[in-house]
C-alpha cells in the first residue's frame, strides 16, 4: 500500500509540473501582449512598459517560466517602481486591474466555492446513492420506473434551467425563500445555509442523477455474482446481503467519482455561481475573462487543475482502500 501511495503521489507531482508548463505557455505566449492584457486597455505605453518590467516579461521565455515556477514554490519579488513587491508562495501573480495579489484574491473567493461544492456533495451522495440502491432493489417494479424517470430528467435538464425554475418557483411564485445572497459562514451560519439551499439543491440534483445510475448498475452487477447467490442459498437475509455485500461492490466507484467531481466542482460550477451570484472561483474566472485580467485567469485555471489532479490522486487512494486488489495491481 505504501508503494502504491508513493507512486500515485509522484505521478500527481509530475502532472502538476506539466500542468504549470502548459498553462504558462498557453496564456503568456499566446498571440497578444501579456503586459497590455495584464495592465488593461486604458494603460498608456509607459505603464505597459512598466508592467512588462515588473512581471519580468522582458526576459527570455525560459527565465520567465523559471521565475513563475519559483513564485509557486518559494515566492518571488516584483519590481514596483522604486520599491519591491514581495509575493509569498504560492505566488500566482499580481492583478493590476484589482491592485491585489492573485493568491489573496482567490483565497477570498475559495470559501464560497467550498461551501457550494461540499453542500452539493452531501446532497448528491445521499440522493444519488439512495435512489440508485432503491431502484436496484425494486427492479422491474413501478418504483424503479418512477426513479428511472426522475434520474433521466435530472440528467437531461441543464443546470441553469433547473436553477432558473427553482428561483422562479420558490422565490418569485411561492415566496418560500428570498432570492439568495451569499453570506459567509463566519458571519451567520443560519443565513449561510438558507442562502445556499437552492444552489445546493440545483447542483446536487443535477449530479445525483449520475450517481443514481452508477449505484444502480454497480449494485445489480454485485447482486448477480456467484457469492451473493451462495449467501442466499445458505439462508442469509436479504437485508444482510445488501448491507454487507452488495453495497461493498457499489461503494468503490462512487467514492472515486465523488472525489473527482468534488475537484472539478472547485471551478466547474461556473453557471451555478453566476446564476445565484455566489462570489466563488467560477464567477471570478468569468469576471476575469470579461476584462481580460490575465494573471487572475491563469491563477484560477491553475487552482482548478490542481484541484482536479489532487482529487484524482485521492480517488485512487480511496478506491485502493475500499478494494485492496487495486493497490496490488
Amino acid at each position: 500500500m505504501t508503494r502504491f501511495v508513493l507512486r500515485r503521489a509522484g505521478g500527481a507531482v509530475l502532472v502538476l509540473l506539466v500542468l504549470s508548463v502548459a498553462v504558462y505557455f498557453l496564456f503568456y505566449l499566446a498571440p497578444g501582449d501579456p503586459a497590455r492584457l495584464a495592465c488593461g486597455e486604458r494603460c498608456n505605453p509607459q505603464q505597459i512598459a512598466q508592467v512588462r518590467e515588473q512581471l519580468g516579461l522582458d526576459e527570455s521565455v525560459v527565465a520567465q517560466y523559471l521565475h513563475f515556477l519559483q513564485g509557486l514554490v518559494a515566492g518571488r519579488d516584483y519590481s514596483a517602481g522604486t520599491g519591491v513587491l514581495h509575493c509569498d508562495a504560492p505566488c500566482l501573480g499580481f492583478s493590476y486591474q484589482n491592485d491585489q495579489q492573485v493568491t489573496g484574491l482567490l483565497l477570498e473567493r475559495l470559501p464560497a466555492t467550498l461551501s457550494l461544492a461540499l453542500g452539493a456533495l452531501v446532497i448528491w451522495l445521499v440522493a444519488g446513492v439512495g435512489t440508485g440502491l432503491l431502484s436496484a432493489l425494486r427492479r422491474g417494479g413501478p418504483t424503479e420506473r418512477v426513479l428511472t424517470l426522475v434520474t433521466l430528467a435530472g440528467t437531461g435538464t441543464p443546470v441553469f434551467i433547473l436553477g432558473l425554475l427553482l428561483l422562479m418557483l420558490v422565490c418569485a411564485y411561492l415566496r418560500w425563500l428570498p432570492f439568495p445572497t451569499y453570506v459567509p459562514f463566519s458571519e451567520d451560519t443560519e443565513q449561510w445555509a438558507w442562502n445556499l439551499l437552492l444552489p445546493w439543491v440545483t447542483l446536487g440534483f443535477f449530479e445525483s442523477a449520475k450517481y443514481a445510475r452508477l449505484t444502480r448498475s454497480a449494485t445489480l452487477e454485485t447482486l448477480a455474482e456467484d457469492h451473493i447467490r451462495t449467501f442466499r442459498a445458505y439462508g442469509v437475509g436479504e437485508r444482510a446481503v445488501v448491507a454487507r455485500h452488495a453495497l461493498r461492490g457499489a461503494v468503490p466507484p462512487v467514492i472515486a467519482l465523488s472525489a473527482i467531481d468534488l475537484g472539478t466542482m472547485m471551478g466547474g460550477a461556473v453557471l451555478t455561481e453566476s446564476l445565484f451570484g455566489i462570489p466563488g472561483l467560477g464567477k471570478t474566472l468569468i469576471d476575469a475573462v470579461r476584462v481580460v485580467d490575465l494573471p487572475v485567469v491563469v491563477g484560477v485555471v491553475l487552482v482548478i487543475g490542481t484541484a482536479v489532479v489532487v482529487a484524482g490522486a485521492l480517488a485512487d487512494l480511496l478506491y485502493a482502500a475500499a478494494d485492496r486488489r487495486v493497490a496490488l495491481a
